[in-house]
């Protein structure tokens, strides 16, 4: 990943990604284009559905389809949150919602910037209004092209070409409140940087249902792009937030809230205390990356893959405290 703070190239160059199909009563089937399996969404609440999508590294297999998605449908149109890693897996949510409903889609909202939640978005066309953080563009700037190269050989050359880097129009500066007619939705910007620079929650109020994008992983590890302190800081306001259950954006499961939050907030927790405590102890970073919260591993998917690039991060930031 790129060093946006500029220490050089202390950091590794990891991608997170994540989730396992879920199933359950009510899904809904996809039956035009869809990745390996088929693609569903099942309701959490009364007018809210989730995609979840596969624990795996992006290929051409899974075409993408490793993050979780929203789709929130109101009594006069519908908003999707997030879009999957390419256009393939958003045509496929995008037959999926019009299996649900023909309300017109009104908003695409993302929470983050990252190739898994916003390479869907091409497959949405004219009329709707692209939402996200007020950081948002600036990160799809500095890093779109570097994600389309990136992801050519794990996509392939032909899904890359139909991958659009779409920046939102409407931007969130701190709260925001989008209304799909008799349903609103609370969005929040965060700061100061956490999972990224640019996260974006989605509350649907009438529900209590939280979309969290990647400031929320269950089961799969988080990963940590923006800054473990800056994270650890907005957990403890993100609990406050006045949701019942959360769809976190990696991982197979819904969670009650705030108890979602606890695995997550151990797991930062405990990376910051062991990478203090190699700093302290003189340890370089070369032998302190396979050390730095092992007390951790056996407890989340994917820890061997993302659990070093985690502690690389940690490493360059808490360095200069």
């Amino acid at each position: 990943m790129i060093d946006r703070r500029g220490r050089g190239n202390r950091r590794c160059l990891y991608f997170w990604l994540a989730a396992i199909l879920a199933i359950g009563p009510g899904t809904i089937w996809a039956q035009t284009p869809a990745p390996a399996a088929k693609f569903s969404i099942r309701p959490v609440a009364e007018g809210d559905w989730a995609h979840f999508g596969q624990v795996a590294l992006t290929d051409r297999s899974n075409a993408g389809d490793i993050a979780n998605i929203g789709v929130i449908v109101g009594k006069d149109a519908v908003a999707v949150v997030d879009t999957g890693g390419s256009v393939e897996v958003g045509q496929a949510l995008l037959a999926a919602i019009r299996a649900i409903t023909d309300k017109p889609i009104r908003y695409v909202i993302n929470t983050h910037e990252h190739p898994d939640h916003i390479f869907g978005n091409a497959a949405f066309g004219d009329g709707v209004t692209f939402v996200g953080h007020h950081n948002l563009p600036e990160e799809m700037r500095k890093r779109g092209e570097f994600y389309l190269k990136s992801f050519n050989q794990a996509l392939g050359s032909k899904a890359i070409a139909q991958v659009r880097i779409i920046p939102p129009t409407l931007l969130v500066a701190d709260d925001l409140t989008l209304d799909l007619g008799d349903r609103r939705l609370r969005l929040t910007a965060w700061s100061p940087a956490a999972h990224t620079d640019c996260d974006l929650t989605v509350l649907d109020e009438t529900t209590g249902v939280l979309f969290a994008g990647d400031l929320v992983f269950l089961q799969h590890v988080p990963v940590v792009d923006g800054s473990v302190l800056g994270w650890l800081s907005v957990l403890p306001r993100l609990a406050k937030l006045p949701a019942r259950i959360v769809v976190p954006g990696h991982g197979r499961l819904t969670a009650a809230w705030p108890q979602a939050l606890e695995d997550e907030q151990r797991y930062l927790t405990v990376l910051a205390a062991d990478t203090r405590r190699m700093i302290a102890a003189g340890v370089p970073l070369s032998q302190a990356i396979d050390q730095i919260g092992q007390s951790e591993r056996g407890k989340w998917a994917l820890f061997d893959d993302y659990n070093p690039r985690n502690a690389t991060a940690a490493f360059s930031e808490l360095e200069w405290e």
